[in-house]
């Protein structure tokens, strides 16, 4: 009875997504475009593997957990990291900042830095 519920659950969302369109024409061109290797499959898109990724951060949940709706686990979790090895993120986070100032969205007297997480370099005095 519970894999049915389960079942349903999934099949009932499995065309939701995570974002819009619009948001989605937002982030695509942040992301490095997908190399194909020779030969092998044709790579997970990478619009699915970002809604995975959302899914999880969302859900606060474990990988494994991630619903059979998005690419594996795996697929997921290495395209993240992929995407944080080229600068992506950084990237649409310096864009989103970018067009917030622009609309006059951001207070920058608000705006401080916290070096309270960084660490000391070897030498350094101790507070």
């Amino acid at each position: 009875m519970l894999e049915f519920f389960k079942q349903l659950g999934e099949s009932v969302s499995r065309f939701d997504s995570e974002l819009t369109d619009e948001q989605w024409k937002l982030i695509e061109p942040c992301l490095p475009p997908l190399k194909r290797g020779g030969g092998g499959p044709r790579p997970i898109e990478n619009r699915a593997c970002f809604e995975g990724i959302l899914w999880v951060l969302r859900s606060g949940a474990r990988w494994k957990d991630l619903p059979s709706r998005y690419p594996s686990p795996s697929t997921c979790w290495r395209r993240l990291q992929y995407w944080e090895e080229q600068g992506a993120w950084l990237k649409a986070w310096r864009k989103f900042l970018r067009q917030l100032d622009q609309q006059s969205l951001l207070s920058w007297e608000e705006v401080f830095s916290d070096g309270s997480f960084a660490s000391a370099k070897k030498g350094a005095q101790r507070s």
